[in-house]
């Protein structure tokens, strides 16, 4: 097969390119940034260096191809100049627009546990909305969303609160049961479906492991010599006063406390626990927490 893969060389595009490679099939990754070529092309694949802002530059490296990959990058929530909703709608239509131009019949979409939420979800908004998007194609065309929940690695986000103050402090966690995920697990998931010969609409929720932020930061705090290690429920108020001091965009921290805040109240996870995976993820929080570990010590 002739796939695409958007992300460049990132924390799942990396594995799921490497994956497809070595069963095979013909790669081209996109990148924005030309000094990632080499990087793509250690890989095995080619490289296709040009902007998810360019309808045409997409449409043109779709064409051809069996099986389209796309995901939204992440962008800088600390520019107070970006509107990450309208973001996600930007990049959401442009992936549409060039599936319908190229005359793609295969399409893999990352999106988020909590994208079938239209209001509540906080910045998980705009991939319900990219989903919405690329629903609307024709229904010749197959898509399948998938929905990974919790990021393993965005726990690296409290590592200076840790190191500063000896917790974790988030207006979610603690007793409250969270489905976390390792990018090599969803990476794993994607390849399957890309491959898989599928007609129709689906979505699939990938996860790794359950743990309450109690038992996460239990984990953690083995791994990095603080067996204490305690994770303190906070406020709303709070959590928007800690990041909006940080320097976030302040409406993207409005979003992320809306987010967890329906983490904290089930909201978000309600769909996913109606249709959670039958079979876990292979990577486990004591197999990051190494990562994480080796990490902090260098802060």
């Amino acid at each position: 097969m002739k796939i695409i893969v958007t992300g460049s060389v990132g924390n799942i595009s990396k594995p799921l390119t490497t994956a497809l490679v070595q069963k095979g099939h013909a790669v081209t990754v996109i990148s924005s940034k030309p000094e990632k070529q080499k990087d793509i092309e250690a890989l095995g694949a080619t490289a296709a260096i040009g902007s998810l802002e360019d309808v045409d530059f997409l449409a043109a490296t779709f064409t051809g191809a069996d099986a389209v990959y796309c995901m939204v990058p992440p962008n800088n929530y600390f520019d107070h100049n970006i509107d990450l909703i309208a973001y996600y709608g930007r990049l959401g239509n442009n992936y549409a627009e060039a599936i319908q131009r190229s005359g793609v019949k295969h399409v893999v979409n990352l999106s988020t546990i909590g994208a079938h939420l239209e209001k509540g979800s906080g910045i998980l908004l705009g991939a319900h909305n990219v989903e919405q998007v690329l629903n609307e194609l024709s229904s010749n065309i197959t898509i399948t969303h998938i929905r990974p929940t919790s990021f393993y690695y965005n726990l690296y986000g409290y590592a200076d609160l840790i190191k500063a103050e000896g917790f974790i402090a988030a207006n979610y966690g603690t007793d409250n049961k969270i489905p976390w995920v390792s990018p090599i697990d969803i990476a794993a998931a994607i390849t399957e479906e890309i491959t898989r010969p599928f007609a129709g609409r689906k979505v699939r929720y990938v996860a790794s492991e359950e743990l309450t932020g109690n038992e996460t930061a239990r984990i953690l705090g083995a791994a990095i010599g603080k067996p204490d290690l305690k994770w303190i429920l906070i406020s709303g108020e709070q959590m928007q006063n800690a990041l909006n001091a940080a320097g976030m965009n302040p409406q993207i921290a409005a979003g992320l406390v809306e987010m967890y805040a329906s983490l904290h109240s089930g909201l978000l996870a309600e769909d996913y626990y109606r249709n959670k995976p039958a079979v876990m993820g292979k990577v486990k929080l004591t197999d990051f927490a190494k990562e994480f570990a080796a990490a902090f010590k260098q802060k």
